[in-house]
C-alpha cells in the first residue's frame, strides 16, 4: 500500500448512537508517508462518503469517479475525519488518487492540523 491508495476500510462502529463518525464498510484514502516505518501496525485514513451533502463541512474534496482512483460515484473525501486505524482493518486496494487531488489533500490536511 502507498500514500494515495484508495483502499477498502472497516471502520468500527462508535459506541454512543447518533454519532457522526463514519463506520463501516467504506473507501478511504491512505495517507501514510512514505517514510513511515514498516513495522508500524497503524495506518492514517481519510474516509469517503458519496453523500454529496457532506460538502457543507469544512475540510472536504469533492473528487468524481475515474479508472485510476476506482471510485464509482462522484465522492467527498473528509478529511476533517481523518483517523488511525490498525492495519487489520484494512481491506483491498481500488485505485489511486490523482496526483491534483493528493495536492489538495495535502492542503486540506495542513489547514486541519494547523501546520
Amino acid at each position: 500500500m502507498r500514500r494515495g491508495d484508495v483502499v477498502y476500510v472497516e471502520l468500527p462502529y462508535p459506541a454512543e448512537r447518533g454519532s457522526r463518525e463514519q463506520a463501516g464498510r467504506r473507501p478511504a484514502i491512505a495517507v501514510l508517508s512514505a517514510t513511515s516505518p514498516v513495522r508500524n501496525p497503524m495506518v492514517m485514513v481519510v474516509p469517503i462518503t458519496s453523500q454529496l451533502s457532506a460538502l457543507r463541512f469544512p475540510h472536504v474534496i469533492q473528487v468524481q469517479p475515474s479508472k485510476e482512483n476506482g471510485l464509482t460515484e462522484t465522492s467527498i473525501l473528509l478529511v476533517f475525519q481523518l483517523r488511525a486505524l490498525d492495519k487489520n482493518r484494512l481491506r483491498n486496494v481500488m485505485g489511486h488518487l490523482e496526483d491534483e487531488h493528493i495536492t489538495k489533500l495535502d492542503i486540506e490536511l495542513r489547514r486541519l492540523l494547523g501546520l
